[in-house]
């Protein structure tokens, strides 16, 4: 077999690490969809309780009364709004990522084909699609 040339070496080792990046973003787009779906969750319930409602939040390991419904729905909101943005911009990291490496792939293979070095396999698309 023939050996790769640094180039391509360094390419594959590109490669690799777009991969870990975007399993990375990818997780954590998870993890904050979750967190997102549960606030919604709360505030869902939180609507649906009566106004005299006691309300404890946890704020580090304790648990303090809150103030009112209202504050609590506010803050809740607050939260959401941010997580919302925190995942429009995993989104475009993860966009960014799938294009670099459908680039990088093509590269690869074609490097690979013409070194006549068995070509990496097809996954018809990046991890996580």
């Amino acid at each position: 077999m023939n050996e790769l040339s640094p180039k391509v070496q360094n390419q594959i080792a590109q490669f690799q690490q777009l991969q870990q990046q975007l399993q990375a973003v990818l997780n954590q787009k998870f993890q904050m969809d979750a967190q997102l779906k549960e606030m919604q969750r709360t505030t869902e319930e939180l609507g649906k309780a009566p106004e005299d409602v006691v309300i404890y939040r946890s704020v580090g390991s304790l648990m303090i009364k809150a103030e009112s419904k209202e504050s609590v729905l506010k803050e809740i909101e607050e939260d959401q709004e941010t997580m919302e943005v925190r995942i429009k911009t995993l989104e475009r990291q993860e966009k960014s990522l799938k294009d670099r490496y459908q680039v990088l792939q093509d590269q690869l293979n074609k490097a690979l084909s013409a070194g006549a070095a068995a070509p990496i396999p097809q996954m018809g698309r990046a991890p996580g699609e």
